[in-house]
């Protein structure tokens, strides 16, 4: 599979690794940017792999949370100068109102608006994420939007059974900053742990490590894997003595959703 520069400048751009590792990757991987992206970690060039999954596109997330419900929509741009014009961001408003009151699926209504928004603009405008939460009865409905630049980057919505108003927002506060994959540790689909623990044998191995310690080396960093995906299992932003399930004590996080642009 052959390559090109551009295909260099994006695996530099998503892997934080040199131009001139970047090329290597895609030669020894026949020009298979997944592949290579894995090898650079593997050699331990690239900067962090959390960066493969940020997206580069501009926009705003905007949300709505009326009583037991909440939405979250991602409206997309391709500048910040548009994501933070007026029409751009009421549009996002109108969209959040909707699935609050209907559906997630109920933005297909917006499309005629959506199409004429891309012509009045001048940009190619799209949708991203679209969240809803309903609380059950006797629920909290934590939120948390963080602004930038006087528009929604970041939205979070959580359903806590048996805790508070304030525990339920505080949860919020932390996904929003602490970005978690999944809920818990068994929420962790078993192709992605195995892979996981691939990468890592094959990162031990690299670092000169002795055969007979990789597997318990592993194991640790394992855990450190779990610290970062899974929420009950994350240090709490606030006190990262404690972990979000500590934190929680005798309250259940039913669901989440997080929503950011970049």
């Amino acid at each position: 599979m052959s390559f090109t520069a551009q295909d260099v400048k994006a695996l530099r751009e998503s892997s934080g690794a040199g131009m001139m590792d970047c090329k290597k990757a895609l030669q020894e991987n026949d020009g298979d940017m997944e592949a290579a992206k894995k090898w650079l970690r593997e050699k331990g060039l690239a900067a962090s792999a959390k960066r493969e999954d940020r997206e580069a596109s501009q926009g705003i997330v905007s949300m709505v949370v009326d009583g037991s419900v909440g939405s979250i929509v991602e409206l997309k741009s391709e500048t910040d100068f548009v994501a933070g014009s007026d029409q751009f961001k009421a549009e996002g408003d109108a969209l959040a109102a909707l699935v609050a009151s209907k559906s997630v699926d109920a933005v297909a209504e917006r499309t005629p608006e959506l199409e004429e928004l891309k012509v009045t603009l001048k940009e190619n405008i799209g949708l991203g994420r679209v969240e809803r939460i309903e609380a059950a009865e006797g629920n909290e409905l934590g939120h948390y939007q963080h602004m930038q630049g006087g528009r929604g980057v970041n939205g979070v919505l959580v359903e806590v059974a048996g805790g508070s108003p304030e525990l339920a927002h505080d949860i919020a506060v932390h996904i929003a900053f602490a970005r978690p994959k999944y809920l818990s540790r068994d929420d962790v689909p078993a192709d992605v742990v195995a892979a996981e623990r691939e990468t890592l044998e094959t990162i031990t191995r690299n670092e000169g490590k002795p055969e007979q310690a990789i597997a318990k080396i592993v194991d640790g960093r394992i855990e450190g894997f779990f610290k970062d995906v899974a929420l009950l299992d994350q240090p709490y932003a606030k006190d990262d003595k404690q972990s979000v399930a500590q934190f929680i004590g005798g309250a259940t996080i039913v669901s989440f959703a997080q929503v950011e642009i970049g």
